[in-house]
């Protein structure tokens, strides 16, 4: 068999396992070159080769994976982000798109590149794969980053990520919650917290489900609970015009806009929205 007939076939399996076609067929080739070691240009030139000998057992093993639902991204061990491969595991929620909003606002918000001796303080909270922090660090070489969490193995995923982005000297991983006893007064602090209710957590895909953290996901009955004690301590640790930018659930604008108007220190700059449209992105900033 050539690569492409075990691609079909791949693709085949994963939609009888009712994973969508046009997923299917992403996530056979994704596979298809971790097996192999190659990158999408290399698969698409060879693919009319018959496959090497080993492919087949090695590709039929991750596919088997795939087919009880695990995450492409766990399989591989990577996730990319930012245009960079970002290491995952099962302790760390899986990087997304929308996410990346959170970059685009925040190297907008912050000043340009600074003398060596000025500084942007940075708190990601609940860092996870370290995505955003390692992301800021490497944007921003003038930024020092405070990236916390409450899992250590989380955490353990993030250091890694900042070793493999040469930033490691520049983020300080502090392990607990929210800001984790760190001081002084953020310029911008970025999260993306849980923020799915109680109720929807069991209707997610068995992706989500079955395999990404649930600490990282489900926020008590109304999805609210870490969004709101973000914003009271974005209010008590942002420095004078700081800004806070945080990711919401799509039904959650309304709360959230009234959640801001409640906190003196906070206004409510603009929500952002995400490619579907549908309000991603908080911007408050200390007044």
């Amino acid at each position: 068999m050539t690569l492409r007939d075990h691609l079909k076939s791949g693709r085949a399996r994963l939609v009888a396992a009712g994973i969508d076609p046009s997923e299917a067929a992403r996530d056979a080739a994704l596979l298809a070159r971790h097996a192999l070691g190659w990158d999408a240009a290399t698969l698409l030139m060879r693919d009319p080769d018959p496959a090497p000998p080993e492919f087949e057992a090695a590709f039929a093993s991750l596919l088997d994976r795939r087919m009880h639902r695990e995450p492409v991204a766990y399989i591989r061990g990577e996730q990319e982000f930012w245009g960079r491969a970002f290491a995952v595991s099962p302790a760390v929620l899986i990087p997304r798109p929308e996410t990346e909003l959170i970059i685009d606002e925040a190297l907008a918000h912050l000043r340009p590149p600074a003398p060596p001796h000025s500084h942007t303080l940075i708190c990601d909270i609940g860092t996870g794969s370290g995505c955003l922090a390692v992301t800021l660090a490497v944007e921003r070489s003038h930024a020092h980053v405070v990236a916390t969490d409450i899992s250590a193995d989380a955490l353990s995923v993030a250091r890694a990520n900042a070793e493999r982005h040469g930033v490691a000297g520049r983020i300080e991983f502090r392990k607990g919650s929210y800001l984790a006893g760190a001081t002084g007064r953020f310029d911008l602090i970025v999260a993306n917290p849980p923020y799915i209710t109680d109720a929807d957590y069991s209707a997610l895909a068995p992706e989500v489900r079955d395999f990404e953290p649930k600490l990282a996901l489900a926020a008590g009955p109304d999805g609210l609970r870490d969004i709101r004690d973000t914003l009271t301590l974005a209010a008590a640790a942002l420095a004078p015009s700081g800004v806070l930018l945080m990711e919401i659930g799509y039904t959650q604008a309304p709360s959230v806009r009234s959640l801001v108007s409640a906190i003196p220190a906070l206004t409510l700059r603009e929500i952002v929205e995400d490619l579907q449209h549908i309000p991603r992105i908080v911007v408050a900033q200390h007044l």
